[in-house]
């Protein structure tokens, strides 16, 4: 399965996708704020990925003149109908639909991973403005909770992906990684979580990209089963999920 199928695989699952995607701490866009040296408050932002609108609505409460980016047809449906008055444009990372010096803030919420970093990065720098700032982060995994540690290696052993051993690679490699290496860059972890249904946390799962791109009963067995299993540890049918957001800031010259 390619990465670009993957990529593509959330346009038949936007309103799963809406209903069970975590949301994001307000500590990650303070930072922003301080790195930058901006307020987001009048800030022109442009979200790229903006899928349902998740990250865009944050940034719009935030003050924040936004836009959102997004290649896919459903996605972008669905963020219409979330934030009608917040304009969206179709198009990606690596050829971005936007004017030449025209944004101070570049967001990637979930998204960074699906562009070509040699395309992406020198698109970026074509966008901002002098002194504007790209910023790149995740929600990812908090492997030192136990129940979320096992259930992110039952996830990746069904859906025939390594299980990862930590949330990101070392901050060196993460630089290099998101091809960020010639700009000032910083990174920050921001722990966090949030108290859901089983039902919204099983949502949440079946909106991974690992999953949208199984047979649909390969999905429904395993998200019938690991209902059965989360029943036994909590039969309050709430659990707590703990999220670890992965940011990384880059402002430019």
């Amino acid at each position: 399965m390619t990465a670009d199928s993957r990529a593509h695989s959330f346009n038949v699952a936007a309103d799963q996708y809406a209903a069970g995607r975590p949301s994001y701490p307000p500590a990650l866009f303070d930072f922003i704020e301080q790195f930058s040296g901006r307020p987001l408050a009048g800030s022109r932002v442009a979200d790229v990925g903006a899928g349902t609108g998740i990250a865009t609505a944050l940034l719009r409460e935030r003050g924040a003149d936004v836009i959102g980016v997004e290649p896919g047809g459903a996605m972008a449906a669905r963020f219409r109908a979330m934030l009608p008055d917040v304009p969206i444009v179709r198009g990606d990372g690596n050829a971005l639909p936007l004017a030449d010096a025209s944004q101070d803030l570049i967001t990637y919420a979930q998204s960074w991973q699906w562009t070509d970093t040699a395309r992406s990065v020198p698109e970026a720098l074509r966008v901002l403005l002098p002194g504007g700032a790209l910023a790149i982060w995740w929600n990812t995994t908090a492997f030192d909770v136990p129940w979320i540690r096992e259930q992110h290696q039952r996830i990746a052993h069904h859906c025939g992906v390594k299980p990862a051993s930590r949330a990101r690679p070392d901050d060196s490699n993460a630089i290099r990684l998101a091809g960020l290496s010639g700009l000032r860059v910083a990174r920050r972890r921001v722990r966090w979580s949030r108290v859901v249904s089983l039902d919204k946390h099983l949502a949440n799962i079946g909106s991974r990209s690992a999953f949208l791109v199984l047979a649909e009963d390969d999905r429904s067995a395993f998200l019938h089963e690991e209902l059965r299993r989360l029943r036994e540890m909590f039969p309050g049918e709430v659990v707590e999920e703990t999220y670890v957001v992965d940011l990384l800031v880059a402002t430019r010259p």
